[in-house]
């Protein structure tokens, strides 16, 4: 099963400094249809104005991971962390028992981004921050795992949930498989281009809730970048 979920259809918040689609229920937006896939809470597209951001504001419980798709935001945290991730790279972080951090565009453009939360394994737990260039030539052709709670990806940046984040670039007329597996959720979104999985033609921006439909086969419509999470079903 695959239930598209066009671009024009999601949440949307303009604030000026930030235009934001949300692809489940956020803020003002509330949609009883789109509260989470599974362990998957949040999927924000974010744009953001030179010089603006999101000023120092707390998190607990959470898997935060964000990937930039054009331009760099830059990130610090009460735990002393700063970083600078940019375009096609992703940082994360575990929220644990709290965190306060802000993240802003200190470019001379805009900024855009998926901000992904995931709900943890559990409750608690020291917070924590990392980032990673993933090159886009090693996703070049298939999946690569970017961010992974999963006990077989430890080549990945970490994250304390049964959930795996992972992107793959493709030429037009490129095919990529995706095992996801009979009892796994999974979601999906072209950063760039448009796609085809299972017949059901998805568009950059467009969300895309897939379900028992245990191997992916996506084609690329024209050269397409997708970000794809596999999530667990919550019980």
């Amino acid at each position: 099963m695959i239930e598209l979920r066009p671009f024009a259809s999601l949440g949307h918040a303009d604030h000026g400094w930030l235009n934001a689609r949300h692809h489940f229920s956020f803020g003002s937006y509330h949609d009883r249809e789109r509260l989470h896939w599974g362990n998957l809470r949040v999927w924000n597209d974010d744009i953001i104005q030179p010089g603006a951001g999101f000023p120092t504001h707390p998190h607990a419980d959470m898997e935060i991971i964000t990937f930039v798709r054009q331009g760099a935001i830059t990130h610090k945290d009460t735990l002393g962390n700063v970083g600078r991730t940019t375009a096609g790279d992703v940082q994360v972080m575990s929220a644990g028992t709290g965190v306060a951090h802000s993240e802003y565009n200190l470019e001379g453009e805009v900024t855009r981004i998926f901000q992904i939360w995931l709900l943890p394994r559990e409750r608690g737990g020291a917070p924590a921050w990392g980032s990673r260039a993933f090159p886009k030539g090693d996703r070049s052709g298939r999946f690569v795992t970017l961010a992974s709670g999963l006990a077989e990806d430890d080549d990945a940046l970490p994250i304390r949930t049964d959930a795996r984040v992972a992107a793959a670039t493709l030429k037009a007329g490129e095919s990529a498989t995706y095992t996801l597996g009979a009892d796994r959720l999974a979601y999906l979104v072209p950063a760039t281009g448009s796609i085809s999985i299972d017949g059901v033609t998805v568009a950059t921006g467009d969300g895309a809730a897939i379900r028992d439909l245990p191997t992916l086969q996506v084609t690329a419509l024209e050269d397409s970048e997708i970000v794809l999470v596999d999530a667990a079903p919550l019980n």
